[in-house]
């Protein structure tokens, strides 16, 4: 069994490298063209570019710190909308979300009012709330990690990326579905023996002529397809092509979904030296 804790999930999709069909010569050792025009820069990779012979398995990692970035850089600002969507009621909220590198996710919500100045920091592996009505700050104990945000279909760790894909599943190329549309590369991701999670693999779609994400389906452990996320308007946000909109649909919960939509998005700026610190929960913008 790979799963400690209720519900888990892989970090969100991004863009990734461009590939040509990889050459079936035996694990790790197939050869495949990958574009590449700044290694330093994975995410801000163009479409176009210069192409370089690589291994299945450099190519794989490349995709998966693609995958982990798209929507974080060395920092990052962002505002989006939330729709949440059951069979007895719809809820929207609009927050803000920082972030530094990988390990660093603070988020504050704007509306609607009733939730403006609630608020959630993940540094490293903790991660606290706060919760202005009440004026308390709670830490979210590592098994509450895998659980709803704020009622969402997402899970505390979606939201904050406790987990991120290169280092919590090993990734091959897969066969297409059946019936699947032909411009479309396929990843196949499994869970690493340390992973604590419920899925037994996830299914990663991208688009062949700029291999951005479609979707991510998650199946259990019996291989049964649990949830699907789709991503859809794709936009430039300062110079980064990226979806700006995101499905959640649970596949057991039927009318059940949460849809997320970026309404701004701006990488690589200088953010207040407090942004990630406890005293930060309780600001009020």
């Amino acid at each position: 069994m790979h799963y400690k804790h209720p519900i888990t999930t892989a970090a969100l999709t991004a863009t990734l490298l461009a590939v040509s069909p990889v050459s079936a010569t035996g694990p790790g050792n197939a050869t495949a063209h990958i574009v590449v025009a700044d290694a330093s820069d994975p995410v801000n990779t163009p479409a176009a570019a210069i192409t370089a012979p690589a291994t299945t398995d450099s190519l794989v990692a490349r995709i998966l710190d693609r995958v982990d970035r798209l929507y974080r850089s060395s920092t990052s600002h962002s505002r989006f909308e939330m729709l949440i969507v059951n069979p007895n009621w719809e809820r929207r909220l609009v927050m803000e979300i920082w972030t530094r590198g990988m390990n660093e996710t603070f988020i504050r919500i704007e509306a609607p009012k009733k939730d403006a100045g609630i608020a959630t920091l993940r540094r490293g592996a903790e991660m606290w709330n706060f919760f202005p009505k009440i004026d308390k700050i709670m830490k979210v104990p590592p098994s509450m990690m895998m659980g709803s945000w704020m009622g969402s279909d997402f899970s505390n760790d979606d939201l904050v990326k406790e987990s991120t894909l290169i280092d919590d599943y090993v990734a091959r190329p897969a066969a297409a579905p059946e019936g699947a549309p032909p411009d479309r590369h396929y990843l196949e991701l499994l869970p690493k023996e340390h992973t604590a999670t419920v899925w037994g693999r996830i299914l990663l779609a991208v688009r062949d002529d700029d291999l951005l994400p479609v979707a991510e389906t998650y199946f259990d452990e019996k291989g049964r397809a649990m949830r699907r996320i789709d991503f859809s308007e794709v936009r430039d946000f300062g110079g980064r092509l990226m979806p700006a909109t995101m499905k959640l649909v649970p596949l057991h919960k039927e009318g059940h979904s949460t849809v997320i939509r970026y309404l701004e998005a701006h990488f690589d700026l200088e953010l207040e030296v407090d942004t990630f610190g406890l005293r930060n929960l309780r600001k009020r913008r």
